[in-house]
């Protein structure tokens, strides 16, 4: 499902994605909390764990990939059907995409992308 939502991106945002990776994992953890300010016991759907493009520099050569993870466990309960789940999926991806591309979740907000 993840693929697939990355696979139905528009080329001009798929052609941009640089030096990431995706993945799924079952539970968040501690740190991607921390890192994305949601409250110990909240949910927490997916996480973009990296340096955004806007903030890369000519420091920032070979790195690591960045990752994307999809957290299995809290979109399995959260989803009524198969197609629901791969409609979560696909907006958890371009959530953390947007976080990629240095978009806020406050500009996502803004742009009533949530």
């Amino acid at each position: 499902m993840v693929a697939a939502a990355v696979d139905a991106l528009p080329a001009t945002f798929r052609e941009r994605l640089s030096n990431l990776e995706f993945g799924v994992e079952e539970w968040a953890h501690p740190e991607d909390y921390a890192r994305t300010g949601t409250a110990p016991g909240g949910v927490l759907l997916g996480v973009y764990r990296g340096i955004p493009l806007p903030k890369r520099h000519a420091g920032y050569n070979m790195a690591l990939p960045d990752r994307i993870v999809v957290f299995q466990g809290p979109l399995q309960r959260m989803a009524q059907d198969a197609d629901d789940l791969a409609e979560r999926v696909r907006h958890v991806v371009r959530h953390e995409i947007a976080h990629h591309f240095g978009i806020s979740d406050e500009r996502l907000r803004e742009i009533d992308a949530y």
